[in-house]
Parts: structure tokens; C-alpha cells; sequence
């Protein structure tokens, strides 16, 4: 039977969030009832309460999230109640071109669960994401779960379902970071701190962080980051140039999205290095560049979706290296709030003084 449970909703354009009443119907063929342990509190939440994304309102906010399967659907074999999981919102169809050419990361035909959950009244709720986790149960498909080591904190485990995964995705998926290479990243919130995580953990020489807040700095080191460089001072072009030997780095990823900082990026690599946009612009950015120079400097231009992850590959991997205490997931949590808080901790999220507050049910 379909369950009423408390839920996390913005219920139209820049309005304060709200807790109300949601019902979760029964999981259908394919879908999932998760019990929602814990949830990070996402930039990408608050352009969902913003209109950023869509008008699609009500939303049903939360993605980035752990909890115990309680049940599921007909024809679900990848998952069974009782397992820890976290949710990603990129679930693999297995059968698009990208799949069947054995590039599944980049899955063409990603999907939710077909049915809707809603307010009492019946109002149809959307699902950031479609996950909808700022909630005590939420219905997902049950490719979106992903069972890992339920030894981990579930407060740590969750941060894989969005940000984590796309900085340290974005330094090892898709820019191929390697032993020896000098990284920069560009913006040093959440994403750009696991990004240098990442680059740390593939064995890089020097990671050097570019902020324009001297507080993320003192954070990007205790990440990994070599050497720091202020924007607001300083050239952050000339600046990684002058500590990569004069050359530029071999991989920059940009974690900010906005043609300035990509445009940094872009000339701070070394010739044939690689540039990661990981950082999401908005509709409205264009960007210009001499196509001369993009002839000129070779290499790659790469954007990266979620990290380019596999969450059945990735999320289990880097919850054994974190249980191996050699990748810190847990210095990303700064704080844990209820549910009620989660509108203050959009507040906090526009002082910057949080990498991520995590809502625990």
C-alpha cells in the first residue's frame, strides 16, 4: 500500500521550502522503495527551488543519498530489501548505443521511476533529479540503487550520489589523470575539492588549487592540493604556468562553469593537455575563443557528465578505499542538520563557509 512519510518541497519559484506530508505509491516493475538514511544538501537542489532547472513545481528536493531498500518492484534482481545503497540519478538502460558499444558512463537513455509520487491532495510531485530523497522514503528506479559496503557511514556513502563522484570522476574518468601529472582545478567548492581528492588518489606530482577565497584554499589543501594560487590577486593563468616549469599543467578541470574561468583553463594547460569543464554554466554563457588557439594548443576539450562514473563500478570502489583510510570522504561533511534545516542550509551554502551540510533521517 502507498505510504505517507514527511518530505522536503519547494512549492514554487524562489519560495522558502516547506515539510509536508508526500505519499510514495507501491514500486511498480523496476522501481525501488528506499528508506532514506541520509542526503547532502546540493547546489544543484537549490537552482531546483530557484526555477533554474525547470517550472516543472511542486519539486520534490534531495538527490544525493544513501538508505536500506526497503522494497521492490517485479523484475528487480540487482537489489533486494535490506541492502545498502545510494542512489544516482544516471540509471543505465543497458541497451543504447552507448551501452551496447560498451560505454555505458555515457548511457543515452538514463530513467526514473514511471511512477509519481504526490502530495496528499494528489498533486504530482517532480523528483529532483529523479530521486526526490529530502524525504523519509522516496520511489526511484532500481537502477538508480546501488548496493556498496553497509559498514560505511551513510552520511559519507550519499555524497558519492552527486558532487563527490563528479570531482573525483571528472579528475580520473574523464581526465585521465595519471602518476607524475600536474593538475589544476579551477574553484574549490565540493566539486573542485574532490577533484583535487581525485587527483590525489590517481598519483598526481603537484595539484594546484585556484580560488578566489583564501578559506576554500585552506580547505583544498587539507584535500591534496600542492600549492594554492588566489585569483583575485593573482594571474591564475601565469600563476600555473610558473609552477609547472613554464609550461602549464597536463590536466585542468574547471569546477566553477563560466566562460572566464574555462577560458583560464584553457590557457593554463600545457600544449596537447586536457581541459574538464565540470563546473555547470547556465543557458544564457557563450563562450569565444580563437579557433586558431584551439587548433594550436591540440589536445582535448572534454565536458564531464556525473564524473563519466559507472556507479555499479565506481561507488562500491571508492567506499572500500575510503573503509582503507585512503580516500577521506568524511572531510567533506561539515555539518549534519534534521530536515527541517534544510532552507538554512541554503543560507549557509551562499556564505561558503560549508563543502556540504547533510540532512539525516
Amino acid at each position: 500500500m502507498a505510504q505517507e512519510v514527511r518530505g522536503v518541497i519547494a512549492p514554487g519559484k524562489d519560495e522558502p521550502v516547506r515539510v509536508e506530508t508526500i505519499v510514495v505509491p507501491d514500486p511498480g516493475p523496476g522501481e525501488a522503495v528506499v528508506q532514506i538514511q541520509a542526503c547532502g544538501v546540493c547546489h544543484t537542489d537549490l537552482h531546483y527551488k530557484q526555477g533554474g532547472i525547470n517550472d516543472d513545481f511542486p519539486f520534490l528536493l534531495g538527490h544525493e543519498a544513501s538508505g536500506v531498500v526497503e522494497s521492490v518492484g517485479e523484475g528487480v534482481t540487482d537489489v533486494a530489501p535490506g541492502d545498502f545503497v545510494i542512489l544516482n540519478w544516471r540509471a543505465v538502460c543497458g541497451n543504447c548505443r552507448a551501452c551496447l558499444r560498451g560505454r555505458p558512463w555515457y548511457c543515452f537513455n538514463t530513467h526514473n521511476a514511471k511512477q509519481k509520487m504526490t502530495l496528499t491532495d494528489g498533486t504530482e510531485l517532480s523528483p529532483a533529479l529523479g530521486i526526490g530523497a529530502f524525504a523519509d522514503k522516496t520511489l526511484v528506479a532500481a537502477g538508480q540503487c546501488t548496493k556498496v559496503d553497509p559498514s560505511v557511514a551513510p552520511q559519507v556513502a550519499g555524497l558519492l550520489g552527486c558532487g563527490v563522484m563528479a570531482g573525483i570522476g571528472a579528475a580520473i574518468n574523464t581526465g585521465n589523470v595519471g602518476r607524475g601529472d600536474t593538475v589544476a582545478v579551477i574553484g574549490c567548492g565540493g566539486v573542485g575539492d574532490a577533484a583535487i581528492a581525485g587527483s590525489n588518489l590517481a598519483g598526481a606530482a603537484r595539484i594546484i588549487a585556484v580560488d578566489i577565497d583564501d578559506r576554500k584554499l585552506e580547505t583544498a589543501r587539507t584535500m591534496g592540493a600542492t600549492h594554492t594560487v588566489n585569483s583575485k590577486d593573482t594571474d591564475p593563468i601565469e600563476a600555473i604556468r610558473e609552477l609547472t616549469g613554464g609550461f602549464g599543467a597536463d590536466v585542468v578541470i574547471e569546477a566553477v562553469g563560466r566562460p572566464e574561468t574555462y577560458k583560464q583553463a584553457f590557457y593554463a594547460r600545457d600544449l596537447a593537455g586536457t581541459v574538464v569543464l565540470v563546473g555547470v554554466p547556465t543557458p544564457e554563457m557563450k563562450l569565444e575563443l580563437p579557433l586558431l588557439d584551439v587548433f594550436g594548443h591540440g589536445g582535448s576539450l572534454k565536458s564531464s557528465w556525473y564524473g563519466d562514473c559507472l556507479p555499479s563500478r565506481d561507488f562500491p570502489m571508492l567506499i572500500d578505499l575510503h573503509l582503507q583510510g585512503r580516500l577521506d570522504l568524511g572531510a567533506f561533511v561539515t555539518e549534519t542538520i534534521e530536515l527541517t534545516d534544510v532552507e538554512k542550509a541554503f543560507e549557509r551554502m551562499h556564505q561558503g563557509d560549508v563543502l556540504r551540510s547533510v540532512v539525516m533521517l
